[in-house]
């Protein structure tokens, strides 16, 4: 059986740092505004009986991508290990995916943006025109993944091939790995816990679950 890669957010840990937002705007140098990676605010109930969560949301990087079905170049793919990409060479900025993602995960910038007005230095390192006027979005910090190929190192183990924002957690609430092996950490964590998936009534079968509960009954 081919790789999945998953990622499980535990909700009761996530204390809204913003760190994840933070860490994946350091390591993947999008402009002002943009964010892959965002934390939802969300209170519930009625006072007194008031409660807060702390949402983290990004790219679902669904099994079933409905983005993906909708682009009329095969720019947006599904690769064997379950990641969604975005190929910057075939798409033509045409917007479809960002109007099927259920999850309001992909963003197109027509024109380079800085913090403030001017570049500074780091900014025009770190600035890449292939991401001009395309779809972008959370890659699940792929590099990083393609680099277990060649060291022998496990995403979500090794700190070097897992995702930026599961490296920054403070509060250890974010793990990640292959949730087709039953053995993995992430397999062993859902296994023990009570968690669901994002809109899954849509049939995208995302690869983000969220713990909110402890052992299962």
């Amino acid at each position: 059986m081919s790789k999945r890669y998953a990622m499980a957010i535990d909700l009761r840990r996530c204390v809204g740092c913003q760190t994840c937002t933070a860490a994946c705007k350091s390591a993947n140098a999008t402009p002002p505004g943009v964010q892959w990676r965002r934390v939802l605010d969300i209170e519930s109930g009625e006072f007194p009986d008031v409660r807060r969560t702390f949402l983290p949301v990004a790219c679902m990087h669904c099994a079933n991508p409905p983005c993906m079905h909708v682009c009329p170049t095969t720019a947006t793919k599904q690769r064997e290990d379950g990641l969604v990409t975005i190929d910057y060479d075939l798409c033509i900025g045409c917007s479809n995916c960002i109007m099927a993602c259920p999850y309001d995960a992909r963003s197109i910038e027509y024109r380079p943006r800085y913090a403030y007005g001017e570049p500074m230095e780091s900014e025009t390192a770190r600035f890449d025109p292939e991401r001009l006027s395309v779809a972008t979005k959370c890659t699940f910090c792929k590099e990083r993944i393609e680099l277990a190929a060649v060291t022998g190192q496990t995403p979500g183990i090794d700190p070097d091939v897992t995702p930026a924002c599961v490296n920054s957690c403070i509060s250890g609430a974010m793990h990640f790995g292959d949730v087709n092996d039953p053995h993995s950490n992430i397999s062993t964590l859902l296994a023990g816990t009570e968690h669901f998936r994002m809109h899954e009534e849509l049939g995208t079968d995302p690869s983000v679950y969220y713990i909110w509960d402890g052992a299962k009954a």
